[in-house]
């Protein structure tokens, strides 16, 4: 390959990945066309991009960037996964897709420009932003269900005495 096309690849690579931070990768070796074609469509319909990258080229263009560990880490052929709505979502649907696919081969991946590199196994078994966030507003609210629980009860005791007398039928 030429210096220039080279050069043009780096460019593309650096555009594609330009503000993103989190990436799985993973190895479609020994994939079949029609594994191939189910994988990719899968991952389109969620929002999740696969690109097989050259290796050398990548390092060049993740270089200085979040995904220079990434860039560093990268041997034989790698497809590199990203969007959705977080890398722990598309860890989690990597993994149900191997499931289903037992040729893919799940590397690593990178959240949020970590230096450290995490399988994608163990990024799967992670809670995702949204889980966490539920969990957060769950402990938020807990205490203040029991309080409002605690000060209503009476009151609601009180109304179901006077629903009572008042449903009542009148004597005479």
């Amino acid at each position: 390959m030429s210096r220039k096309a080279k050069q043009l690849v780096t460019d593309e690579y650096k555009r594609w990945y330009e503000g993103v931070d989190s990436v799985c990768v993973a190895d479609l070796t020994g994939l079949d066309a029609v594994s191939n074609h189910k994988l990719r469509g899968e991952l389109r319909d969620r929002g999740i991009r696969l690109h097989v990258v050259k290796n050398s080229l990548a390092r060049r263009a993740f270089g200085g960037g979040p995904l220079e560990a990434v860039g560093k880490a990268l041997s034989g052929p790698c497809a590199l996964i990203s969007g959705g709505e977080s890398i722990i979502d598309v860890a989690k649907e990597l993994v149900r897709l191997k499931r289903e696919i037992r040729d893919i081969s799940l590397k690593f991946g990178i959240i949020q420009g970590d230096a450290d590199l995490v399988s994608v196994a163990e990024m799967a078994r992670m809670k995702s932003r949204a889980e966490l966030l539920g969990e957060l507003v769950m402990m938020v609210l807990s205490p203040w269900r029991r309080v409002c629980g605690q000060v209503t009860s009476p009151w609601a005791k009180v109304a179901g005495c006077v629903k009572a007398i008042a449903d009542k039928p009148e004597e005479g």
